[in-house]
């Protein structure tokens, strides 16, 4: 007699636009029905929640009771729902993602006494920008959910690196499963590269230099806008737009109204056309305190855009310096201002970058490839329990 299908849950904190949630909802929509049962929990107010919502053979959970915001009372509400609701459903295997939803997630489902629990590292919760008491609470946190986790997966090799020197998890739980993207779509757009430019406000000829990001602490919108004022200061033709939404935008146009750069520097709000968006930059650029692997390079990067991004976690394992981008240091805006203008004057340096970096986008990079072995980890983790 054939088993039932295993029930497999992700648990997200939010569905915000962003590489981790993308690519979240496309494991819930994709995996294999032949052998899973596929759900979904996230917390409510994500750019995404509709998306998710729209999954017509999974079952999905956007909750109010899941909260971003560490709150002690909530969290622990949280906590005994999400237990309450693993043992309840007969949950086979946990696969959690984001910090919050990482650490509370692990420990309802350990307490539930879910046969598989997995974790994303999608980037640690800890990091050197924050405060010395907030990155050591995050790294005991990390530590104590790691005993409870059956496979820490990774996308990248500096992640597990970092994981192992701080002493969370033992080396044989790391799999290193790379952030998927969806190769051939990027390579396509929808509208002509000048049309989009002039919609922009952009004329024939300025040199755009675009990120798409979420506007909050990690990602270090405001050196964006830093090294905007800095590269136009010197070469007037420069022009900028950031494509995402967040915490800093009030920030930011503070900053952009303080240094007169209200025509240079566009803050587009979430958009859908991002591949669009990509065929109009002349260069991606993006500022990252920390990352995991971020996932809009390697779509800059499949749409043909030289990329600039800083030499921070996984990022320089596929921006390799002056062969498939450019690294430039955390925090230092006047240095990716002079690499900008170095970039955008040497035609033969920017062809050179989109060669490399095309061929460095073998399968490992594609997401089908990257559903198919977690079904695979899935499945050999299940038939050992």
């Amino acid at each position: 007699m054939r088993r039932r299908k295993y029930r497999v849950l992700h648990l997200i904190t939010r569905l915000e636009l962003g590489g981790a949630q993308q690519n979240t909802l496309f494991c819930t929509s994709t995996h294999d029905r032949a052998h899973f049962e596929v759900e979904l929990i996230s917390g409510a107010g994500g750019f995404l929640d509709d998306e998710a919502l729209r999954i017509a053979d999974a079952r999905v959970q956007i909750v109010p009771w899941l909260q971003h915001r560490i709150t002690p009372l909530s969290d622990l509400n949280a906590l005994f729902r999400l237990r309450r609701y693993f043992a309840s459903h007969n949950i086979d295997l946990v696969h959690t993602h984001s910090s919050k939803a990482g650490i509370v997630g692990r420990l309802a489902a350990h307490l539930a006494g879910v046969p598989v629990i997995l974790h994303t590292v999608h980037g640690w919760s800890f990091n050197d920008a924050q405060p010395a008491i907030q990155r050591l609470t995050y790294t005991a946190m990390e530590r104590l959910t790691a005993r409870m986790t059956d496979r820490l997966i990774v996308v990248s090799g500096r992640n597990r690196e970092k994981g192992l020197a701080l002493g969370i998890g033992r080396p044989e739980q790391y799999e290193i499963i790379r952030s998927g993207i969806d190769i051939e779509h990027f390579r396509r757009p929808h509208t002509d590269r000048e049309q989009v430019r002039r919609e922009l406000g952009f004329g024939p000829d300025h040199r755009v230099v675009g990120t798409i990001a979420c506007l909050k602490p990690q990602k270090a919108p405001l050196d964006f806008v830093r090294a905007a004022a800095a590269a136009h200061a010197r070469d007037k033709s420069m022009r900028f737009f950031v494509a995402g939404d967040g915490e800093l935008r009030g920030e930011m146009e503070t900053l952009i109204d303080h240094l007169g750069l209200r025509s240079v520097v566009k803050l587009l709000g979430w958009r859908r056309d991002v591949v669009d968006l990509f065929h109009a930059m002349d260069v991606f650029l993006l500022t990252s305190l920390f990352e995991g692997l971020p996932r809009s390079v390697l779509q800059a990067m499949a749409a043909g855009v030289p990329v600039m991004a800083t030499d921070v976690d996984g990022t320089p394992e596929v921006v390799l310096d002056r062969k498939t981008g450019i690294l430039v240091p955390p925090g230092r805006p006047e240095i990716a201002a002079e690499r900008l203008l170095e970039l955008t004057d040497d035609n033969e340096l920017r062809r050179h970058c989109i060669e490399q970096a095309r061929r460095l986008l073998t399968q490992d990079f594609e997401i089908r490839d990257m559903v198919r072995r977690l079904d695979r980890l899935y499945l050999a983790r299940l038939a050992e329990v």
